[in-house]
């Protein structure tokens, strides 16, 4: 029996990095879960190679999309406990020369995708009991030069995170929403971006030098904090968003 036997789990992202480690450990731990990604293959595979781990493609900025996959998660184990709101994306675009599109293209994800689980997780829990946990960044609280974009969704994810939970509180539903602020995290969103760079190797210690750790943190690192937010153990934490983040925003 695991920590989660019994518990019902969402999440969103579930393809790839803090997603993908993040089902796994709810697995681990007894829970059925449900990922969502657009990478179709790539969830498929893993919810074929995994018992109680299920796969529905969504576009978690797009509305009718969340309905569909709120759907299947009810077809496939008839209620929800907990969401967990991974799906994001990060440009390098230089301010100047970032486009609306590109700008809005991000928000879509970053902070309507969040509001729109948020939005369909309180539903679906409000009878019940249930938490959510977003994903918030280092970005939420310090500026990036070469990631204003994902700097201004990821602020807005921490402050709809304290809203959400303030909401929940004033209407008594028993759902605690709180938010994970991961640093530097070894996923594919942050390899992509030192591969493009001419010189990765050089960035990619000069990032690790920027976490008094020394080094980057693990998908892993990140999904131990995700089931410690949503687990009766944090049964008094809500509003909060809590740095994974090897030191750095402690400087």
């Amino acid at each position: 029996m695991g920590e989660f036997s019994g518990k019902n789990v969402f999440v969103t992202g579930g393809a790839s990095g803090i997603g993908h480690a993040t089902a796994l450990k709810f697995i681990e731990q007894g829970a059925t879960v449900l990922i969502t990604d657009l990478n179709e293959k790539a969830g498929t595979e893993i919810a074929n190679n995994h018992e109680n781990l299920f796969f529905a493609p969504h576009d978690v900025a797009d509305e009718k999309s969340w309905q569909q996959a709120i759907a299947k998660m009810k077809s496939i184990c008839g209620s929800m406990d907990i969401l967990v709101n991974c799906a994001g994306v990060s440009f390098s675009d230089p301010l100047e020369d970032m486009t609306l599109e590109r700008w809005r293209q991000q928000q879509a994800v970053n902070v309507d995708g969040t509001f729109l689980g948020v939005k369909y997780a309180i539903r679906e829990m409000k009878e019940r009991k249930g938490a959510i946990v977003n994903i918030a960044s280092i970005a939420s609280d310090v500026g990036i030069f070469a990631a204003v974009g994902y700097c201004a969704t990821k602020g807005a994810v921490k402050s709809l995170t304290k809203a959400a939970a303030l909401y929940c509180a004033q209407y008594k539903y028993d759902i605690r929403v709180n938010a994970i602020q991961p640093g530097y995290i070894e996923t594919p969103m942050v390899t992509d971006v030192l591969h493009i760079n001419k010189d990765a190797e050089r960035l990619a210690q000069k990032l690790k030098k920027m976490h008094p750790l020394g080094h980057f943190g693990e998908p892993d690192d990140i999904a131990h904090a995700i089931l410690f937010a949503a687990s009766d153990r944090a049964k008094f934490m809500t509003g909060t968003s809590i740095p994974v983040d090897g030191g750095y925003l402690a400087q």
